[in-house]
């Protein structure tokens, strides 16, 4: 689904309340009905305030006449933000799984959690690799490459060689 470019983007928009049949902007949020260009019907474009990207992009409902989009409504407004919103969410919950791994490792002395931190710097990514023990006080961490395979075998074999830093 494409759609088209619209004028005045999220970011520059004022905070003042709008409620137009196309275009509803409150609570952080904008709501504009588009026309879909894959086919003849309309879209909706949910947009996060300072955000250019639309949160959510999903079909709408034609009007009575069967030309024209239905007209937004309070009720239709405040499902689109619940629905954009849990999308947000979603997203953020899936890149912090992406960059966020960790792992239990039994040890003769005890459990360790050994965790895997990327950070995702343009310029230079790379990784904390940490053992924490039962209280959670840091034992070790070392900066290894974003490409790093973390898995169990990994992690114990880190914790084996007493936490050098691995390849070298």
């Amino acid at each position: 689904m494409t759609l088209n470019a619209f004028e005045d983007t999220a970011a520059d928009a004022s905070p003042t309340a709008i409620y137009e049949d196309r275009l509803w902007r409150d609570k952080g949020w904008t709501a504009r009905v588009i026309k879909n260009e894959d086919d003849d019907g309309w879209a909706v474009a949910m947009y996060l305030d300072g955000e250019s990207e639309p949160a959510l992009v999903g079909p709408w409902t034609m009007g009575r006449d069967k030309k024209n989009p239905k007209p937004l409504d309070a009720f239709a407004f405040s499902t689109l933000i619940k629905t954009a919103s849990e999308v947000i969410r979603r997203h953020e919950q899936h890149q912090h799984a992406m960059l966020n791994k960790r792992l239990t490792v039994d040890t003769p002395s005890g459990r360790l959690d050994v965790t895997l931190q990327i950070v995702p710097d343009e310029d230079a990514p790379y990784a904390l690799l940490s053992a924490h023990d039962a209280n959670g006080e840091q034992v070790a961490q070392v900066r290894v490459g974003p490409e790093f395979r973390f898995n169990p075998g990994s992690a114990h074999a880190w914790v084996e060689d007493d936490f050098r830093r691995p390849g070298d």
